[in-house]
């Protein structure tokens, strides 16, 4: 089971991460957009790659996933800003309604932003061997961390079955740490602390 979970990003890399493009540049302000978006609603690279301009609002994206099963997921203000900000930059008149464009005015794609989350990670010093998915996979252990339901994980990453976010997400240190004190209640927290370390 170990060996199929990805790797994912801590809140401190995340940030350190997102903050890599400049948006002082055309590039920069898209780059930093797709960052926040594939951040922000967990979505899959292919999914960020067809967003058009209309797909969003300021508080939800309409995704065409896998299948062609239309969802709809909560988008963060801070990605919202990102677009905004990247969508004030001139576009290519000839360019269509797709969101995220080449400097020639094409849909970017997979590989492209492949090589820039990897760039950007080289930037931010994160050592971590991570691609556009583990922005996704970050998305879902950050809501499992914070209390979110499975369910609702699984409803906004757009798996069919409940058993794909399963092996998708992991049991974070800090949940394992509070199951054991509800369920030990006379398990020393220094010990716990120190086994749960090694």
């Amino acid at each position: 089971l170990w060996q199929l979970i990805p790797e994912y990003l801590s809140l401190d890399e995340i940030e350190k991460l997102l903050t890599q493009p400049s948006t002082d540049t055309l590039k920069g302000a898209r780059d930093s957009a797709i960052l926040e978006v594939l951040y922000s609603c967990g979505l899959r690279v292919s999914e960020v790659c067809s967003l058009k301009i209309f797909d969003v609002d300021d508080t939800y994206v309409r995704v065409m996933g896998k299948g062609s099963k239309e969802r709809i997921v909560p988008i963060g203000s801070k990605a919202i800003t990102a677009i905004d900000r990247y969508l004030a930059y001139p576009r290519n008149e000839n360019s269509p309604d797709i969101l995220f464009l080449t400097r020639s005015g094409k849909q970017i794609d997979r590989i492209m932003v492949w090589k820039m989350v990897k760039e950007y990670a080289r930037q931010a010093g994160i050592t971590k061997n991570i691609s556009p998915h583990t922005l996704r996979h970050s998305f879902a252990t950050h809501l499992l961390d914070n209390g979110a339901d499975l369910r609702i994980i699984q409803d906004m990453l757009g798996h069919a079955h409940i058993k794909s976010t399963d092996r998708y997400t992991h049991i974070s240190r800090s949940h394992l740490t509070e199951a054991f004190e509800k369920f030990h209640p006379s398990y020393d927290k220094e010990t716990l602390a120190r086994d749960i370390k090694d």
